[in-house]
């Protein structure tokens, strides 16, 4: 699907773009997260609230004007929304975001201070992509897939390629996975330069997408998704996705929305920082003891997503 080079040339192309966002050690806390020694990726911290802004912005400028006068259409749980939003803005262009009945109210406020035509489409991601891929059909207008786009993907690589930067000597990486192009195209970046890194991916108990098809060698399609997250919930990931996702991904834990939430609230309290559920999934995680980390082992868990945690 992709390989290093595709993240290089991403990282140069969206630079002016995105922010490069900080690794903040996971010290002074009222108790430990993790017996390793933790450093938080602060992708919540990105222009549109998550990693999301650096595929949405690689895909954009990937193509040409003319194409991009067509304008945008995504479906979303939430942050590719935004981010396709906040792309759109960037060169002025019109944009349309199909979502799910229960993404977060202030998600679609945020969307539409971007400039975005927000629609309300069905009970679940997959709903709400049916409809993007109508508009698309019917409009021309670019279609943005949320995780299964090789340039989106490659965008979201490029996180790995920060977090090497500042940890050369990172051990393992923990991250959320709602289709799995985030944790793909950052295990391609990590992978390429120290093949040892453990890639662990987390996704709720109610969404066991990748789970269920890493058991089974093959992609699943859920009879039904019952979380609470929808940046989390996904029936389906895509087939190319997939087969090299399953060649990087170490291990998939998965994590009760409950405990995500706990995981919001404890970010919120000892950092200030604002995270959704899926930016908490990683913590979240590793709070409950559901990743094996030894003492001394360095640990990155990104914070990939915003939200308010109350």
């Amino acid at each position: 699907m992709i390989d290093i080079q595709d993240v290089e040339a991403a990282s140069a192309r969206i630079s002016p773009y995105v922010r490069r966002t900080p690794l903040l050690p996971a010290t002074q806390l009222s108790k430990p997260f993790s017996p390793g020694e933790l450093y938080l990726k602060l992708e919540c911290l990105q222009p549109s609230g998550s990693f999301k802004a650096r595929g949405a912005a690689n895909k954009l400028f990937s193509v040409s004007p003319e194409e991009m006068k067509r304008g945008l259409v995504a479906a979303s749980g939430g942050n590719h929304g935004l981010a396709v939003a906040r792309s759109a803005s960037l060169v002025g262009i019109p944009a349309h975001i199909y979502l799910p009945d229960n993404v977060l109210p202030d998600k679609i406020e945020k969307m539409k201070r971007w400039g975005a035509t927000t629609v309300i489409a069905g009970k679940n991601y997959d709903d709400a992509n049916g409809k993007a891929l109508e508009h698309a059909q019917q409009t021309g207008a670019l279609y943005f897939h949320s995780f299964a786009d090789p340039t989106i993907v490659a965008g979201q690589g490029t996180v790995g390629l920060e977090i090497l930067e500042d940890l050369p000597d990172l051990d393992t990486i923990v991250v959320a996975i709602g289709g799995g192009g985030f944790i793909t195209g950052t295990a391609v970046a990590l992978k390429a330069a120290r093949p040892e890194i453990r890639v662990i991916g987390v996704e709720p108990v109610g969404s066991p997408t990748l789970h269920r098809s890493m058991e089974t060698g093959n992609v699943v399609e859920l009879e039904r998704v019952t979380t609470s997250v929808p940046t989390m919930a996904c029936r389906r990931t895509d087939d190319a996705l997939f087969a090299q996702a399953r060649t990087l991904i170490d291990e998939i834990v998965l994590v009760e929305d409950e405990a995500m939430a706990r995981a919001a609230e404890n970010l919120w309290f000892e950092f200030g920082l604002a995270a959704d559920l899926s930016g908490a999934a990683a913590v979240a995680a590793l709070s409950e003891g559901l990743v094996s980390v030894k003492p001394g082992e360095k640990v990155c868990a990104p914070v990939c997503g915003a939200g308010l945690p109350f």
